[in-house]
């Protein structure tokens, strides 16, 4: 497709591509919009040839491309930013409060991030929408404008969006004593790699990551492991002596204080540096929330 001069993004255009997107279908847009398939399509057809990029996959339901992500994420901060006006000109419904969508992994979820939203001022209204989602692809809603903001273990900024450190979230590893006593009697390195192990879900890397060091590079942990995709189900489930797994510091210091966890290896803590991205918008509410977040972690982050 040959690229044209472009001087604008029409706003019509615009947001008829992201009605597509979260819709799914051309015809699901059309009725969203009060509009005509064929005006959709037409719209649509029209900000490809004016960014000269193919913006949409013509799958079901569609998908955006590279270049349509970057459109539908400008779609989706405008709309934020008319929804703020709107809020700052007295033109927003009775009651109505301004949404934050916000992408959290789950250990996050369960010790600080919470304490964080109560900290934010009761003005302007605010209604937070959290998705849980590890760490490791937070960035990926952000890329793809599913999110506001998000904590995140990339230090890399994702387009349009600023980075700042929030600090270390440590890990202990740890089991049940009776765990311990029966699979982790002599040397830990090779214990591990037959002793059942915790992880979050598929992608958790964290236990294996672990053992790799404690191997120098060689294997991982043992392949009997049972998946638990929550925090607090985590901690449970270890306690209760299903298997091994690194546990935040501040979940497992209680359950080691009266003994219903044990360290398995006390000199090897595993520290997680966290950051919280967020979209380069001048938003009051976006900035209420960075403020309160980013205290909440020099409080209980370590450095």
């Amino acid at each position: 497709m040959a690229r044209t001069e472009l001087t604008e993004l029409p706003l019509d255009q615009v947001r008829t591509l992201l009605a597509v997107v979260d819709e799914g279908t051309f015809d699901a847009a059309a009725a969203a919009l009060h509009v005509t398939p064929s005006a959709v399509s037409q719209r649509v057809k029209a900000l490809e040839q004016r960014t000269g990029r193919v913006l949409l996959v013509r799958t079901k339901p569609v998908r955006p491309t590279e270049s349509g992500e970057v459109v539908v994420r400008f779609a989706r901060q405008l709309a934020r930013l008319e929804r703020d006006a709107r809020a700052e000109l007295g033109m927003s419904g009775e009651g109505e409060a301004t949404r934050v969508s916000i992408a959290v992994n789950a250990d996050s979820l369960a010790t600080w991030f919470l304490a964080a939203l109560t900290r934010v001022p009761e003005e302007p209204r605010l209604a937070f929408e959290l998705r849980r989602e590890d760490e490791s692809r937070t960035a990926t809603l952000l890329r793809e404008g599913l999110v506001m903001a998000a904590v995140t273990s990339s230090p890399e900024p994702v387009a349009g969006c600023s980075v700042r450190p929030l600090g270390r979230m440590r890990y202990l590893a740890a089991a049940s004593p009776e765990f311990a006593e029966r699979y982790a009697g002599g040397s830990l390195r090779d214990a591990l790699v037959r002793a059942p192990v915790l992880v979050f879900d598929r992608s958790d890397d964290l236990q294996d990551a672990f053992v790799r060091r404690l191997r120098h590079g060689r294997a991982g942990a043992s392949a009997i492991r049972h998946h638990v995709p929550t925090s607090e189900g985590f901690l449970s489930a270890v306690a209760a002596g299903l298997g091994w797994g690194l546990i935040p510091e501040v979940q497992a210091e209680p359950l080691l204080g009266d003994g219903r966890l044990v360290q398995l290896a006390p000199q090897r803590p595993v520290d997680v540096p966290l950051y919280w991205q967020q979209w380069k918008l001048d938003s009051p509410a976006l900035a209420a929330v960075t403020e309160a977040v980013t205290a909440t972690a020099a409080e209980a982050l370590r450095v």
